[in-house]
């Protein structure tokens, strides 16, 4: 695992090798500390995507993936109202590319890759990114089908090499969803408590939560393929 000051070091000796090699060069360099419009991915990003493509063959869902996470502010939130811009960008054209693009969102829903809440857009207005690692050990916990071993193992020591601890360690606790205080002077009708299914059943013996209940109550609506309004760029 690479501690903080090991990564410092490897940076500036890369940076050495690169002048080295390329000398003069920064200003022609895409640089997120002088250039507007970026965003934060993890180093395991490709090993992501390739495990969610291998998980949804013939339907490759990491365009549309990658996409969604352009759209973010740093806060894993994407308002989807510019669905042709989203389509467009993640490749799929023509008549049918919104309708296709909202599929792939369906999908990746399913998978709890992403949740999607309803608005003033329709049905498919507001989402939320869940942790990838998060998502994927669940994944593999539940031995879905096209997740393999070497994919998911390439992924683990990658994580390790760049210090990513979310892959081993524990999961965090639920959170109990928010319950509104009771008005002043409101009498209080004790309710039996109410029981929250999971979007998935967990393997036996497993304790390894969907990532829609981490942190939160499951709440998995269906969208709708018409009326979809795409990313608040």
């Amino acid at each position: 695992m690479t501690s903080i000051r090991e990564a410092g070091a490897i940076a500036k000796k890369q940076l050495t090798i690169r002048d080295l090699h390329w000398p003069g060069v920064e200003p022609h360099l895409w640089n997120r500390k002088a250039h507007k419009g970026f965003t934060t991915i993890p180093k395991t990003m490709p090993l992501i995507l390739k495990a969610m493509d291998e998980i949804t063959k013939g339907a490759p869902v990491s365009s549309t993936y990658l996409t969604l996470w352009c759209c973010t502010w740093d806060n894993s939130f994407v308002v989807l109202n510019k669905p042709q811009d989203m389509a467009d960008a993640a490749g799929f054209g023509g008549q049918r590319g919104v309708h296709t693009w909202a599929t792939r969102m369906k999908k990746l829903q399913e998978l709890h890759f992403i949740d999607i809440k309803p608005g003033k857009s329709g049905p498919m207005s507001n989402a939320i990114i869940w942790n990838p690692h998060l998502t994927l050990r669940y994944l593999h916990d539940q031995k879905t089908p096209g997740l393999t071993e070497a994919t998911y193992n390439a992924l683990i020591e990658w994580a390790l090499e760049v210090g990513a601890k979310d892959m081993t360690d524990p999961f965090p606790p639920l959170a109990a969803a928010p319950v509104a205080a009771p008005a002043a002077g409101t009498v209080v009708t004790p309710v039996a408590p109410i029981t929250i299914p999971l979007p998935l059943p967990l393997a036996p013996g497993s304790d390894v939560p969907p990532p829609a209940l981490q942190g939160q109550a499951a709440n998995v609506p269906t969208a709708s393929d018409a009326d979809q309004k795409g990313c608040d760029l």
